[in-house]
């Protein structure tokens, strides 16, 4: 098929080794759920800070990291891999929005749980990474907790070693005052993760989604996280998994491992409903941006037979060029019945 000014594709304009080619229909058909564990990978910015800011706590190094420095990693991590994969995977990271796509958007549910496992592995692998570049001032700082004497009582805390990869909250805490803080924070997340998803939301171009998305999960670990928040079932159950591969069942967590691991689903589920029923609005029109986007990745899912023919049919410019042909050609009726009638009653 000869290229068109609407659907111009890359290979179009540039060509590629056979070999890639080769992988790109195998990218299509059977590793697209690959393109998540990059996407969770991008939280291997926020687990290095995490681990400068613990070390530095514990060594007495000043200006190795701080709370804000954690969050604006979290935050730079999750926009470059919205950035980088939602062209391809949607790039959903976490399972909470993969799920909400599976209830609010009908995502396949083979699809969904190719990609919640993509995601977990893609979290344990990163912590194991970190931990691996980072390992020689993590023993120092678990030595130094060891000659202090604070070895069982921070070790496995959010400030221990372990904690750079679990999450832990104090035991003196009351753990229905974190699942509180769990749901509320991660219902605000996902509030604004579906407002960015929106195409009728005209304050929220596709580009913008990734920086907002961005600062949404970062803005969490900058005022609730003392309290304890995980905010992404991938994240936390990859990095306890790491954690216990290094330290044993020591790091399992306890009970707060269940609100970490589960807590913020019902609340992204539940932002989702709360969006579609109070803010969103079918009857509202699409911004040009995200019109221009959804044909894009319309184009893109067909080609490569990752949809039937047919899907976002509204978007199909031909079927609107018709729907605009045929209202025109009614509003001319119109006009000419009503000419028709004045004419009528002008002779009367």
């Amino acid at each position: 098929m000869p290229p068109s000014a609407t659907h111009l594709r890359l290979s179009d304009v540039e060509s590629k080794p056979r070999w890639m080619t080769s992988w790109e229909k195998l990218k299509h058909k059977e590793a697209h759920w690959f393109v998540e564990m990059v996407a969770e990978m991008a939280f291997y910015a926020g687990v290095g800070a995490t681990a400068a800011f613990v070390v530095g706590s514990i060594t007495g190094q000043v200006g190795m990291g701080s709370l804000f420095t954690v969050g604006f990693a979290y935050t730079t991590g999750v926009t470059f891999g919205i950035s980088l994969c939602a062209a391809t995977s949607g790039g959903h990271f976490n399972p909470g929005i993969t799920i909400m796509f599976v209830v609010f958007r009908g995502f396949p549910l083979r699809k969904a749980a190719r990609y919640i496992f993509a995601q977990i592995l893609a979290a344990y692998i990163t912590c194991m990474i970190v931990y691996v570049q980072w390992k020689d001032l993590l023993v120092i700082a678990e030595n130094i907790l060891i000659e202090k004497g604070l070895y069982d009582t921070v070790m496995f805390s959010s400030g221990g070693p372990a904690g750079v990869f679990g999450f832990y909250v104090d035991p003196s805490q009351n753990l229905l005052r974190v699942l509180l803080n769990e749901f509320v924070t991660d219902f605000v997340i996902g509030l604004v993760v579906w407002g960015c998803l929106d195409p009728t939301n005209h304050m929220i171009p596709p580009s913008a989604a990734p920086i907002l998305i961005g600062l949404a999960f970062g803005l969490p670990v900058w005022s609730h996280s003392p309290v304890g928040i995980a905010a992404n079932t991938a994240r936390d159950l990859g990095g306890r998994l790491a954690a216990m591969t290094i330290w044993g069942l020591n790091a399992v967590g306890g009970r707060y491992a269940a609100i970490a691991a589960l807590g913020n689903i019902p609340a992204m589920l539940f932002a989702a409903l709360i969006y579609e029923l109070f803010l969103g609005s079918t009857t509202r029109t699409l911004t040009p941006n995200h019109v221009h986007f959804l044909r894009a990745h319309k184009q893109y899912y067909e080609d490569n037979n990752l949809a039937p023919y047919g899907y976002l049919e509204g978007l199909d410019p031909q079927r609107n060029r018709s729907a605009s042909l045929q209202s025109n050609l009614y509003e001319k009726s119109q006009t000419q019945v009503v000419e028709v009638v004045e004419v009528l009653d002008n002779h009367v």
